[in-house]
């Protein structure tokens, strides 16, 4: 498999650090709202990430943090009378509510800021102690021109960083360059912790450091977050932790491009977003998932309804198709495979390999679902007038499998339970036909389409499609 590398800027061969094993962090959110369409994609992109590795034979370590120490968080706080450990908790408790609607697996360790503060502590002292960071009146900061490397990241220079840099009211670092590994308490009610520099709290960029370095060691196979972290936050990861641990951070850095509303990036700060629990008021979280894996995770995805929509409607397509050949498995004919679709069968795990070739080639999961739906294509024509249930039964089994990975088709097929009112109608219908009062059968067959009922006359039968 080829990823792009964005601190080397070109595709490169997953080479693992140990054979068969990825240990990957990614940036999780800040809790202190609902998470919007944008922070959901690094969520939903490097979920499929993982669930291909495992696909693919690897044993993947996923960490996905959750920063509960924050100033929004302290805002939020004092906005809603609150303390800034129940916001988080609140919050912790809705983003799974959400991440579990769009099918995401819960990662290995979900780490909090709060319950690792002797690690952080600990690693900034490190820090202080080999010369890299310095104490001013309780604050902490990273000496970041010690670091010769920093900027390689994010393709910036440094002497363009500085042009741009100031030093804001109340700091009292020496270089405008230096960022803060630890922040001393403003005021009583401010959430803060002992630590050898007096009270306080640390600064964001160390956390996710110290809990990549307690969870998945001092070097990792993937650090993934989304664009808006490259820089400052995974720079500054990255210049503290290689000072700290004398060692190369993380070997491969994978970042999501955003998602846009009317071609501008979404975001809280603009007040341009729309939160996951609102956009799920409309849709189900798996359309909300496909649509979030409909581009390649590089480029810019421009969110609308139109996009949405037709996002439910390819869904539609999967799941009819798996619905169709659940129900064969059950309604066909008994028996081993015809010829015709022994030959059929061997010919659509070209599909699966098509699949593998896209995702191989840095996780195309556009190109994936194209895959996918050739497969759905090629199914239905074999299915067209029929098939046997081995065949049905075999078929499903491409079609899951592919469809697990990408986190879709994780619904239960239709029931095979029929409301008697509809059961009354389809066999008035099969009267009808017997009759050849072909007049009053499509008469019923408009009647229960607009109830959302679907009728497709087989071999085995009138099968009953939910639309």
């Amino acid at each position: 498999m080829k990823i792009y590398n964005t601190l080397t800027r070109k595709k490169e061969e997953l080479v693992p650090i140990e054979e068969g094993k990825i240990r990957m962090y990614v940036c999780g959110p800040t809790v202190y709202n609902y998470f919007h369409i944008g922070n959901a994609r690094p969520i939903v992109v490097f979920d499929t990430m993982r669930k291909y590795l495992i696909y693919r034979g690897y044993q993947v370590k996923y960490v996905q943090n959750f920063t509960d120490v924050d100033d929004k968080i302290i805002r939020k706080a004092k906005e809603e009378n609150s303390t800034a450990m129940e916001v988080a908790e609140k919050y912790i408790r809705e983003y799974f509510d959400d991440a579990h609607a769009l099918n995401v697996t819960d990662a290995d360790v979900h780490p909090r800021v709060s319950e690792h503060i002797r690690e952080i502590i600990d690693f900034v002292q490190t820090l202080i102690d080999k010369g890299y960071a310095y104490e001013a009146d309780g604050d902490v900061y990273f000496s970041t021109r010690k670091f010769p490397e920093y900027g390689e990241l994010s393709g910036q220079n440094i002497d363009d960083l500085e042009s741009g840099a100031r030093i804001a009211v109340g700091e009292v670092k020496k270089d405008p360059l230096d960022f803060a590994l630890w922040k001393a308490r403003k005021e009583e009610s401010e959430i803060a912790w002992e630590s050898p520099w007096g009270m306080g709290r640390p600064g964001w960029h160390i956390e996710c450091s110290a809990m990549a370095k307690k969870h998945l060691g001092d070097t990792i196979d993937i650090h993934a977050g989304g664009q808006d972290l490259q820089f400052p936050h995974h720079e500054n990861e990255i210049a503290q932790s290689e000072c700290c641990n004398g060692v190369p951070f993380a070997h491969y850095w994978m970042h999501n491009a955003y998602i846009t509303l009317n071609k501008e990036k979404m975001s809280k700060s603009k007040g341009n977003f729309f939160t996951v629990r609102d956009i799920r008021k409309k849709y189900d979280g798996e359309s909300i998932r496909f649509f979030l894996l409909s581009g390649q995770y590089r480029n810019p995805v421009d969110f609308s309804d139109d996009l949405m929509q037709q996002a439910e409607r390819s869904l539609d397509r999967m799941r009819n198709c798996r619905d169709n050949l659940v129900y064969l498995a059950k309604s066909g004919v008994g028996g081993a495979l015809t010829a015709e679709e022994e030959r059929e069968l061997a010919d659509l795990d070209r599909y699966r390999q098509k699949f593998c070739d896209v995702m191989d080639d840095d996780l195309n999961t556009a190109d994936a679902l194209t895959a996918i739906f050739e497969l759905v294509s090629a199914i239905n024509k074999a299915v067209e007038n029929g098939a046997t249930k081995a065949f049905a039964e075999a078929a499903l089994k491409p079609l899951t499998e592919l469809t697990g990975i990408m986190g879709l088709l994780q619904d239960q097929p239709a029931d095979d339970a029929v409301d008697p009112a509809v059961q009354k109608l389809v066999d008035e219908r099969q009267e009808a036909r017997k009759a050849k009062n072909f007049a009053r059968a499509d008469e019923i067959r408009d009647q229960l389409k607009a109830m959302g009922i679907t009728l497709k006359d087989t071999p085995q039968g009138v099968q009953i499609i939910r639309d």
